[in-house]
Order: structure tokens, then C-alpha cells, then sequence
């Protein structure tokens, strides 16, 4: 049986709503010491920094990325008033996109970020 890493998926469903969704990556490579995933192209990384009090508008990913929490605490909110909060250490893949031929509604597609605590969010953005 082959170990995996849990990956955390924000993604724009059929209904062009925004969901979480957990997907299994398979850690079948390297030695048994230290499993491996297959290598995952990359088109880049970005730093941010986010003051204490930071909140976004409903908006849509333009390009999916892996974002990883460094420090501080984001809480990513949905249509449907669900939220998910995420601290240092842990990440999500936002593959949230705007659906094809779709204008923006700020009504029903995206989702929203923002900063919780007292620290500043340092977040790590990852080009998928």
C-alpha cells in the first residue's frame, strides 16, 4: 500500500460555486525513509504578506496555485457561508477559476480570504 499526502483542493464546481474538496496524491516514489511524490511542474512562486485586519472581496483564482500558510492564520470563505481556516504549516491547491464563457458575479462564483489573529498572514503562492 502506497503512502499519500492529503491534498486540499478550492475548486469551482459544475454549478460554478466554489468548494473544497480532499484529493489523495500518491507518495510512490524515493526510499521508504522518504516518500516521494512524482515531480508536479511549477510555474513559479510568490511571497504575500498580509497586514493584520486584510479581507478580500469575492473574487476567483486566475491561475491555480498551491498556497501554503507560513504564518499567521487565513480563513477562506464561500458562497454558501461555509469557511475553512488554515494556519502555519498547513495549504490548499486554489483551483477556483472563473467557469469558461462566464462574467464574474460576485453573487455566486469566488470565494474570499482573509487574515484572523493578532500576527500578520505570510502566505506562500505556488503556480500550478
Amino acid at each position: 500500500m502506497a503512502d499519500t499526502f492529503t491534498r486540499v483542493v478550492l475548486f469551482t464546481d459544475t454549478d460554478g460555486r466554489a468548494r473544497f474538496r480532499e484529493e489523495a496524491v500518491a507518495l510512490d516514489q524515493g526510499t521508504p525513509q522518504a516518500r516521494l511524490s512524482a515531480l508536479m511542474p511549477s510555474g513559479g512562486c510568490q511571497l504575500r504578506r498580509s497586514p493584520v485586519g486584510f479581507r478580500s472581496q469575492f473574487h476567483c483564482t486566475v491561475d491555480p496555485q498551491w498556497v501554503f500558510i507560513l504564518s499567521g492564520l487565513m480563513e477562506i470563505g464561500l458562497q454558501d457561508g461555509s469557511s475553512r481556516v488554515f494556519g502555519p504549516g498547513q495549504h490548499f491547491f486554489s483551483a477556483d477559476t472563473l467557469p469558461a464563457g462566464a462574467s464574474f458575479d460576485p453573487q455566486r462564483h469566488g470565494h474570499w480570504s482573509r487574515q484572523l489573529g493578532p500576527d500578520p498572514l505570510e502566505t506562500l503562492f505556488v503556480r500550478g
